[in-house]
């Protein structure tokens, strides 16, 4: 059965990096030592060269260059480095891009990043607080495309067809005919890299956070909000982004006016353009 092979294939996907819970982790204690973040982070060349890069880019806006690991970890402070790691770990998973929903890796990572932008915006003035859990859910919210693209790219004609025909979305249509959708193929990836909960859900049902039975399931409706938000921007992830619903819901769900989202556009769309040399590293 199609539904096989793409669970299936979750299982080729690299392990999420271990480095990016090690200091999230560290970084919950408020006493942490610099010197165990350095030494968590620079055993993993690959995030800890990325991490360098991306500290160095126009978002962290840093006022000299950064030139070790140490001084990333004393220069960015303990939001700053969360999103520095997670960006750097995260990267790896979108280089291909996702050819069933003709998107390229950096129009999906710009996406992915504009999402996780929009939802601690988002975060900040409703819960007067940013969220790393959130950050994290947001950031990967789309992760279930790198595993359904080929499966979409075989099966495209028969699900935009049902989009057309059928009036329903695409996220609909790709359950109709494969089975399964991306959102939930992002939950089963979050389960089999041992996330908690509220990240997991989060993904699973970031584009229908009613159906989530639980009694906290904000984290999945600002996911859907900032997704929608993004999606309705202009900044989307793929041939997808037009078929979905819209903003109505989540706009009810946190009792938000249209004056307050046209605030955070305008707060998105500068720190969209500072983050755009994260995008592109």
């Amino acid at each position: 059965m199609m539904i096989d092979r793409i669970l299936k294939s979750i299982e080729k996907l690299p392990a999420f990096p271990a480095t990016i819970q090690k200091v999230t982790d560290l970084l919950h204690n408020e006493d942490y030592a610099v010197a165990d973040l350095v030494n968590v982070i620079r055993y993993d060349q690959a995030i800890a060269a990325n991490i360098l890069k991306i500290s160095n880019s126009a978002y962290f806006g840093v006022r000299q260059k950064i030139k070790t690991i140490q001084d990333a970890v004393v220069y960015l402070g303990q939001q700053q480095l969360i999103r520095a790691v997670q960006m750097a770990g995260v990267t790896r998973f979108y280089r291909k891009g996702c050819k069933g929903y003709q998107a390229q890796s950096s129009d999906l990572w710009e996406h992915s990043v504009a999402v996780a932008l929009m939802s601690q915006i988002l975060s900040r003035l409703i819960r007067k607080r940013e969220d790393p859990a959130l950050y994290t859910a947001a950031l990967l919210h789309d992760i279930g495309k790198v595993i359904m693209g080929e499966y979409v790219y075989d099966s495209f004609e028969q699900i935009i067809s049902r989009v057309r025909q059928g009036q329903c979305s695409f996220l609909e249509a790709e359950e109709e005919i494969l089975g399964i959708n991306h959102a939930q193929v992002g939950g089963k990836v979050a389960a089999h890299w041992n996330f908690p909960a509220e990240i997991r859900d989060a993904i699973a049902y970031h584009h229908r956070p009613d159906l989530l039975t639980e009694a906290d399931k904000t984290n999945a409706w600002f996911v859907y909000l900032s997704d929608q938000a993004c999606l309705m921007y202009g900044i989307d992830g793929g041939v997808d982004g037009l078929a979905y619903k819209g903003l109505e819901e989540g706009m009810r769900f946190f009792d938000l006016r249209a004056a307050d989202l046209e605030k955070c556009f305008i707060t998105l769309h500068d720190e969209l353009e500072t983050a755009r040399d994260v995008i592109y590293t």
